[in-house]
């Protein structure tokens, strides 16, 4: 059973607990089925890295943005969501590491359907990440 341990990099604006957690803790989907969930409008992806990383690296096609540290990061989740917490959502950033985190957040305000795109954007030790699967990034200005 693989494990994953981190911390959480929480601010005060963002509201998170710092906090370890495991990987069983949160449900991985991977940048392939992840495009194309959202390709088929079953999920929205969000991309929780800061404004100067998609800026710096694109964006997954059909993300949204929404930064971890965003002081209304409730808030813009409840917007996207249209208010249904039950909404399929798929989180990703560099690695995976920070979409967890959220995605943990998430369920725990009450979030049941929220998942981490394992590897992110760059790729981590059990998957290679979205940009080197050769899945599509748009440029942000």
């Amino acid at each position: 059973m693989i494990t994953r341990r981190f911390l959480i990099a929480a601010t005060a604006a963002s509201a998170l607990m710092i906090r370890a957690a495991t990987a069983e803790e949160v449900k991985l989907i991977t940048p392939g089925e992840a495009h194309e969930n959202v390709q088929s409008g079953v999920l929205k992806l969000v991309d929780v890295r800061e404004p100067f990383e998609w800026k710096e690296s694109g964006v997954a096609a059909g993300a949204d943005l929404i930064a971890m540290r965003d002081p209304a990061i409730a808030a813009k989740f409840h917007d996207l969501s249209g208010g249904d917490k039950t909404a399929p959502i798929a989180l990703i950033c560099r690695t995976g590491i920070r979409s967890a985190a959220v995605a943990e957040y998430l369920a725990k305000n009450g979030y049941t359907n929220v998942y981490s795109v394992d590897g992110g954007m760059f790729g981590n030790s059990t998957n290679p990440g979205w940009r080197r699967k050769g899945l599509p990034v748009g440029a942000v200005e």
